[in-house]
Order: structure tokens, then sequence, then C-alpha cells
């Protein structure tokens, strides 16, 4: 496939693997619907800008909430042009709601496998526009997007998880090389046991270096008890505990309560518990905890006697 040129466009192909949809179906919102105006080289190929990708992108998720094409149509429409600057250039990446130049090239790798065209990638996005804004605009947009391409059955679970995998690995590069003061705070980032994604954790302790603390992770699926241990040796300031899914729960039924116990015990520690699937069963079984916070908010736990 050829790659995008040094201006960020796209041939129709390189859309349709970005989009999900066809070529045949981008053809006829163009056609019948005038959705976007691609230009045209001069072999007659059409040659998409983010922008273009954005709307298509916009109108296929308003389709898929129920919405009739046409309708999604004139929305996508009015929201891009109801904005000044909502679409990245290609030299500055701002906070927006579409995906960014950076976010389309990882999608392209991931959708063909490319580990080593990701890690280039994600190398030259890190260095371009730094930690802080390379986990909010550019990570946590492209697994949000990996997440819902296997979610939907656009991608297989080979794909979602190379692209999954080469992100971890990056983040496991950046929190061993990068450097914090020996005289910071230190949090502890755990997996529940059985929890098997760590990359949510990952991110939040990067949040948290950038912002001069000092962190350890225990990774996925610590052993029974291995939490507290280190815990216990450490004193940390913080612990964030994290659940993706269920699964820790209904494997342990006594899990949340061991812990809960422990905080309570700890009380010049500041216990957090996030990820869905904490929400989930928490919610489910209407459970109250004692003494771990349970939040999905960043800003929550920063807030919390931030250095910042």
């Amino acid at each position: 496939m050829s790659e995008p040129d040094i201006s960020g466009m796209y041939y129709i192909q390189q859309v349709a693997d970005l989009t999900g949809l066809s070529k045949q179906v981008i053809r006829k919102w163009e056609e019948r619907y005038e959705l976007v105006q691609p230009k045209r080289l001069e072999n007659g190929y059409r040659i998409y800008s983010k922008q273009d990708v954005n709307i298509i992108l916009e109108v296929k998720a308003l389709s898929e909430q129920g919405c009739p094409i046409k309708q999604a149509v004139a929305l996508a429409k009015e929201k891009s042009g109801s904005k000044d600057d909502i679409f990245l250039k290609q030299e500055t990446i701002q906070h927006h709601k579409g995906l960014n130049n950076y976010v389309f090239q990882l999608l392209e790798k991931g959708n063909h496998c490319n580990e080593l065209e990701l890690n280039l990638i994600l190398q030259q996005a890190y260095h371009r526009v730094g930690l802080d804004m390379f986990l909010t605009s550019i990570v946590i947009p492209f697994l949000k997007e990996v997440g819902r391409k296997w979610e939907k059955g656009e991608w297989s679970e080979y794909q979602e998880a190379i692209s999954s995998l080469a992100v971890r690995d990056f983040l496991v590069q950046i929190r061993r090389s990068y450097q914090c003061r020996d005289d910071a705070p230190l949090i502890i980032g755990a997996c529940l046991p059985y929890e098997q994604h760590e990359v949510p954790l990952h991110i939040l302790l990067l949040q948290f270096m950038v912002r001069g603390w000092k962190t350890i992770l225990i990774g996925a699926s610590p052993a029974p008890g291995s939490i507290e241990s280190l815990v216990s040796k450490l004193k940390p300031a913080k612990v964030l505990l994290s659940a993706t899914t269920t699964l820790p729960f209904k494997q342990n039924p006594s899990l949340l309560q061991t812990l809960d116990q422990f905080a309570a015990e700890n009380k010049k520690i500041d216990f957090y518990l996030g990820g869905n699937g904490s929400i989930e069963y928490t919610a489910a079984d209407d459970i109250t905890l004692r003494a771990i916070h349970l939040t999905n908010s960043i800003e929550e736990i920063m807030n919390d006697n931030d250095l910042s």
C-alpha cells in the first residue's frame, strides 16, 4: 500500500482501512450526498485530507446510532463548518475530538499488523509533542479506536493485540527511562489478580510521573496477597487498583472486601479503585467501600494532594 504523503493526504484504500467502510460506500457517500470533495492526482486517484476522514468517521458514528445518512451528512458538515481549526495542521498537535495525523498513521499500520512501523510512529509522536500530550492526544484516542474496531468486528483479535502490545511496550520503555527526583512521593499501580489489561495503569502512572511522582507498577494478574505485601513494604502515598473486567471479583468474591479492609488499616495511604470492571461490579451489587475511593477520574486522583 502507498504511504500518505508529507501533506497528510490519504488514498481511498487507506481511508477504507481507517474508517472500516468499503471503498464503494465511501464513493457513494461522496457522489450521492456530496459528503467530501477529495482532490485528484494527475492519474485520477482520489486523495483525502485528515478533515475529510474525520467527517467520514463522524457520519459513520451517527449512522451507527440510527441517524439516517442524509441527516448524518448534514450534521457532520454543520459541525465541521462551525469550528475554526477543529482539524489538525501537520505541524501542530492540539486537543480536539477528531483523530489527528499520528492516530491515522497508527491505525493504518495496526490494520496491517506492522509492529516496526507502529513503534517508529510512536517514537516520532512522543518526541514531537512531549509525554503529556502524547498520552492524551495520541495514545488514548488510538487505543479507544482500536477497541472500537475490535468490538465491532472491523479488526481481528490479532490486529488488536499487535496494536495494544506495541503501545504497551513503548510505554514501558518510557517509564523505565523517565527521570524522577529522589525525594518524589511514591505511587503504586496494581492490576487486581486475574486482571490482564495493564495498559491503562501505564498511562495513569506516566501522567503522575509528568507531575513529579515516582511510580511502581504491579503488572497483569499479580499473585494473591502480593499487592498488600508490596504496599506494606514500600509505604507509598497512593495506590491505584485497576480492573477493566469483573473477572477478578468473580474469581475471588472476597477480594474487594479484603483489599478494603487492608486500606482501612493503612489510613495514611490513599487507595483508589478504577476501571470499567470495578465500576460495573460495585454498581451491580450496590457495594459500599469504607477506605477505597472508587473513581474513573484521573483529575480526582490528581487533585487529592496533587503536587502540581
